[in-house]
């Protein structure tokens, strides 16, 4: 346990894939109640009490549960707030139920809701001077430059290419741009923005979603320009949206000949496992620091590069009960778990010298644990 955690001081932590928010919050001093659908084994060392709550990734939390869940877990009164991941940005209406008795440490329903709505976010760039690929709401006559993306969707599991059919939901359409996919990761107070790291990003393609998150790897240099245009729009947009904490900004960047931004991320997300440090220079005590209206916290970056890697199984199976999990392992799911095609069976971690070593190793690691499902090899890579 940090030096700094308090038994006493509890946080109700509520995302999808609870693990890295719990950390953040423990490594910021604070012993957390995590909600989520996985109630991994490492999560359930940290918390001071979790539960694993219905829902899936593709459709989030089923709200009834949720609330009820989080009355049982955290009562008004028993925890000093709450902290979410991703999760509710299609739902934002969760959020101000959840924090209904509880000081929110992070974006209330109303920034979600407008900055997850492309009405709203694109015209917001535009004003900006920053660019983004144009959007439609109606299908478009040439699918096949353009994506389909379900508004409020997270992790890219929900973009899939378009197709001249009306879609089911508040989907809309966006034409496709060239870019290496990176990611800012920042800090806010409702007015003025913090640039923290950026990384770099790739997916994980399945047949069903080709565009599946796969993992990130920082710290990495962005040409001038574009760290340059960015920084000097960066104020206006956490004002333009009362933006507060931690906060990702995705962008496609092409060589240094140009970007297009995509989409802010409203919470904390992947950059946790990327960026993180210890104790009161974590990046969980700047995200409750800023959303306090301190946004100077310290931040002690880790040395050397890291990478992170969402492993998905790629057939049905159970994780063996006799498996040792090697210490870069998260999320590590219970023995005899079952696991299904194409569902999350843990997150693989590397360091290195640099992001282009961090994750290679990454991919390694990534591919030991697939092994191990398939067949219990006792082989350990570095």
């Amino acid at each position: 346990m940090p030096a700094n955690c308090s038994p006493e001081r509890k946080l109700l932590v509520v995302a999808l894939s609870g693990r890295a928010c719990a950390f953040a919050a423990w490594r910021a001093g604070f012993r957390p109640v995590v909600l989520d659908l996985f109630g991994d084994a490492d999560l359930r060392a940290v918390a001071a009490a979790s539960a694993v709550v219905a829902g899936d990734l593709a459709g989030g939390f089923d709200p009834a549960a949720l609330l009820a869940a989080a009355g049982r877990a955290a009562p008004a009164g028993s925890v000093e707030g709450i902290l979410y991941g991703s999760g509710l940005e299609n739902a934002p209406e969760l959020i101000s139920a959840l924090a209904t008795g509880r000081r929110l440490y992070g974006n209330p329903e109303e920034t979600v809701r407008r900055v997850k709505d492309p009405d709203v976010f694109f015209p917001v760039l535009d004003r900006l001077g920053l660019p983004r690929p144009r959007f439609t709401f109606d299908p478009p006559a040439d699918p096949a430059t353009w994506l389909a993306k379900r508004a409020g969707g997270a992790g890219g599991g929900h973009v899939r290419a378009a197709t001249r059919e009306p879609a089911a939901g508040r989907v809309y359409f966006q034409h496709r741009v060239a870019g290496n996919p990176l990611a800012l990761l920042f800090a806010a107070d409702g007015r003025r923005g913090r640039m923290l790291a950026w990384s770099s990003q790739w997916p994980d393609p399945a047949p069903d979603a080709p565009f599946r998150f796969g993992g990130a790897a920082g710290p990495v240099v962005v040409p001038g320009a574009v760290g340059t245009q960015i920084g000097r729009a960066l104020d206006a947009l956490v004002s333009a949206f009362g933006l507060r904490g931690l906060n990702s900004l995705d962008l496609l960047e092409n060589g240094g000949e140009g970007f297009h931004v995509l989409e802010v991320n409203p919470r904390p997300g992947a950059a946790l496992d990327v960026f993180d440090g210890p104790g009161l220079g974590s990046l969980g005590a700047v995200h409750l620091a800023a959303c306090a209206g301190a946004l100077d916290h310290p931040w002690v970056a880790p040395a050397g590069a890291r990478a992170m890697h969402v492993v998905y199984a790629t057939a049905a199976g159970a994780v063996p009960a006799g498996l040792v999990w090697p210490d870069w392992v998260a999320d590590r799911p219970a023995p005899g778990a079952r696991v299904e095609p194409g569902s999350p069976v843990c997150t693989v971690l590397a360091a290195a010298s640099d992001a282009p070593a961090a994750r290679v190793l990454v991919a390694e690691r990534k591919e030991w644990v697939l092994r191990q499902l398939a067949s219990r090899s006792p082989h350990c890579p570095r």
